[in-house]
């Protein structure tokens, strides 16, 4: 579900109370884990983060006003979503998670190219999450975006 909020805090009150725990707690493993130099905001109604244009001026290709998008989370109407930028763009990244995330749940990972999607936001690994957002800086990304993904 798409909320439409300026804020990363206004996104977090716009979502429906049962989220509101697993969520705030998915922001701060992320933000306590996340190296410096990414900024939070909100894009594509969902709360993200991404390299700002201070590092990266010419922003995202498909609309350079935008800052370049690394990680986002939302509250979707059956799950919780976590998009990763980097999962999508380092193989070895992506092979490292895969393998890493059976250690941490006894569900099935439920994932797309980016995006892992937890049905029970109870079963959700923080501990892997905020591993997994630790390893990629602003400079990282911005060199994988511009040696695989920007077109």
């Amino acid at each position: 579900m798409q909320y439409f909020v300026d804020t990363a805090d206004q996104y977090m009150d716009a979502i429906p109370e049962d989220r509101k725990a697993p969520m705030m707690k998915l922001r701060k493993a992320i933000t306590d884990n996340l190296p410096e130099g990414f900024s939070e905001g909100v894009s594509y109604g969902m709360l993200g983060w991404a390299v700002p244009h201070s590092l990266y001026p010419a922003g995202y290709h498909c609309d350079p006003k935008q800052a370049l998008p690394f990680l986002a989370i939302a509250s979707q109407k059956n799950f919780i979503a976590f998009y990763h930028m980097g999962i999508y763009a380092d193989k070895e990244l992506h092979d490292w998670f895969v393998a890493e995330f059976p250690k941490h749940s006894k569900y099935k990972l439920d994932m797309g190219k980016s995006c892992i999607r937890f049905k029970k936001p109870d079963a959700i690994p923080f501990e892997l999450i905020a591993e997994l957002v630790g390893k990629m800086t602003p400079q990282q990304w911005i060199e994988l975006y511009e040696n695989n993904l920007k077109r």
